[in-house]
């Protein structure tokens, strides 16, 4: 897994009036957590380009004030009309302890159902799953080269080392679908 370096200082003052002025100056007030401390720190918004703006899963090095640590996004708070970052949750990572995350799923191959006609329909875009950080991958690949028309993948048929899937096993993750154009050239034949 990718990883984006990240350097904060400390907020002398917490709650909304330094929150606002924080903002106003271009910083995001951040939080992080999970460790044996919790920091409160502000990040200029430049620096979560890379890291939230990004179809990639990726931890974040963490350096708040000479204090470095691993760490995931937990949560991220936006503007509901202007879009703009309002305030980012980290979870810092411990060695040895599992972490929750989403992580993207990929399709590879070619569908002979899709080549005679049918529609690939992508369910998911990310899928949940738990484990140590050195075990995620940035991805997941779902081999569709089997599939022919009306077959679909589910959760079930993944299999991902040391790892623990923590969706339904029956969840749909990709299928191809018959069109109106095989449907006519089935009766047709």
């Amino acid at each position: 897994m990718k990883s984006v370096s990240i350097s904060g200082s400390l907020r002398e003052n917490v709650g909304k009036r330094d929150a606002k002025e924080q903002r106003a100056k271009g910083m995001v007030p951040c939080v992080a957590y999970g460790g044996a401390q919790q920091y409160q720190f502000v990040v200029p918004e430049k620096q979560f380009k890379d890291l939230l703006y990004t179809p990639e899963v990726k931890y974040v090095e963490l350096d708040i004030a000479g204090t470095k640590m691993n760490a995931i996004v937990q949560d991220s708070q936006f503007h509901p009309i202007t879009d703009k970052l309002l305030h980012v949750d980290f979870l810092e990572v411990i060695d040895g302890k599992p972490i929750i995350i989403d992580i993207p799923v990929l399709i590879t191959g070619t569908s002979p159902g899709v080549l005679r006609g049918g529609k690939l329909s992508k369910k998911v875009r990310k899928i949940k799953v738990k484990g140590e950080l050195q075990f995620i991958p940035e991805h997941v690949s779902v081999d569709i080269s089997n599939l022919e028309i009306n077959d679909s993948l589910k959760v079930s048929d993944l299999q991902i080392n040391h790892l623990t899937i923590m969706e339904h096993p029956g969840k749909l993750l990709v299928s191809v679908v018959s069109t109106r154009n095989v449907e006519q050239t089935q009766e047709e034949a």
